[in-house]
């Protein structure tokens, strides 16, 4: 269980450089049901970040504050939820976890080195 107030989430994966313009039209128009699965798991301020790094191999970087107190609990929550998984069922065919990530992660997190507010 997580201490109250707000964490900050980084997390990296692959984007599939044929599924971009696929993976922009669908984040345009994000389903209503997915918003709000994101806004009763404690999720805020989320945003995603697109990037060629190297040629041919574009990264998406996501942001977001967690709110509530029990991350894991609330991720099952989300990962539970049918219509997310229908959403998931059109976004992960364009990503593909980076080659150094943890266990059962598909999106990596990241170690936060600094932060001011």
């Amino acid at each position: 269980m997580n201490l109250p107030g707000v964490r900050r989430y980084g997390m990296v994966i692959m984007l599939k450089p044929e599924k971009i313009d696929d993976y922009k039209k669908l984040h345009a128009a994000v389903w209503p049901g997915v918003l709000k699965k994101i806004k009763d798991c404690h999720i805020q301020n989320y945003s995603i970040f697109l990037r060629e790094i190297e040629p041919g191999k574009h990264y998406l970087f996501s942001y977001f504050e967690y709110t509530g107190v029990d991350f894991e609990a609330d991720m099952a929550k989300m990962a539970a939820d049918p219509e997310t998984q229908r959403w998931w069922k059109e976004t992960d065919p364009c990503q593909q976890a980076i080659p150094l990530r943890g266990g059962n992660e598909w999106w990596s997190r990241m170690a936060e080195v600094f932060h001011t507010a």
